[in-house]
């Protein structure tokens, strides 16, 4: 049973943890292997007591805090710490989203939001749907993002693109505040247990491990702005400083990009040329 599994792998941590590893003296005549529950909950700043209901399966509901000193204290890897928050979720009877009445995601751009797209030339700017999904983009935006490798593929993705290609590394210099800004704007654009979400964070989960899978789980509630920056690093015009500003309409969010200083503006420009609205053509399903 769920609850037996977290209780049982807390317990089972705790014992095969000794003092030495967990830096502290060992102490003579031990009558259990590893830590003692007071060590332990010395160690992750809760009573002996919650401890014990936990180990025991009477408490099924410890926080995210609570889980993450219990993950420090024993010395979790990340694989571990990934096991400890699941299993804790699945004994509170807690589906991390798992509602199947949540609409899909918009495949389309909506006609009223490409006609107002089209406008924006020669302003590197696009459409996407709540999970990242990008629908449609200007000429532009394809001079600036195709080189990167952001609208390779059949189902260009910010969201995935940002966490599982390595060229976005080289892309983002400050590849955290992007990552930590996609993350946000996608949990805070779907709604809750949405199950398309869930699809695209077990995709990418596939590829980047308990790592994302934990950086998404742990991501601040924040009020999600709709304007920002972005330091982009291009392979032909070089170090951008670029700015955002995002308008969100129903599934749909419109980003358009334009440059922070004098020197992006003029590396833009030179980028400038005449296309026509590209829509990104989407995979039968």
């Amino acid at each position: 049973m769920p609850d037996i599994e977290f209780s049982a792998f807390l317990r089972a941590r705790r014992e095969s943890l000794t003092p030495e590893q967990a830096g502290l003296p060992s102490g003579p005549r031990r009558r259990t292997p590893g830590l003692r529950r007071s060590e332990l909950a010395t160690l992750a700043g809760v009573s002996v007591e919650y401890l014990t209901r936990l180990e025991q399966g009477r408490d099924r509901n410890p926080s995210a805090q609570v889980l993450n000193a219990l993950a420090d204290a024993l010395l979790l890897n990340d694989d571990e710490r990934f096991y400890l928050k699941v299993s804790a979720k699945s004994a509170a009877g807690d589906s991390f989203m798992s509602c199947p009445n949540a609409e899909p995601p918009t495949a389309e751009a909506r006609t009223g939001l490409r006609a107002v797209l089209e406008t924006l030339e020669p302003a590197p700017a696009l459409l996407c749907n709540r999970i990242g999904d990008v629908l449609a983009h200007t000429p532009a935006f394809g001079r600036l993002a195709g080189p990167l490798g952001l609208l390779d593929g059949p189902r260009p993705n910010l969201l995935r693109f940002t966490f599982t290609d390595p060229r976005a590394r080289e892309a983002y210099p400050e590849w955290e505040s992007v990552a930590d800004a996609r993350l946000l704007t996608v949990r805070h654009e779907s709604p809750p247990h949405d199950h398309h979400l869930r699809e695209l964070v077990d995709e990418i989960a596939a590829v980047r491990g308990a790592e994302f899978t934990e950086k998404f789980r742990t991501a601040p509630p924040t009020s999600l702005e709709p304007f920002g920056s972005e330091l982009l690093r291009h392979p032909e015009a070089g170090l951008l400083r670029l700015r955002y500003e995002s308008l969100s309409s129903g599934d749909q969010r419109l980003l358009v990009y334009r440059g922070a200083d004098a020197e992006t503006a003029r590396a833009l420009g030179r980028l400038a040329g005449l296309g026509t609205l590209r829509a990104v053509e989407r995979e039968a399903v």
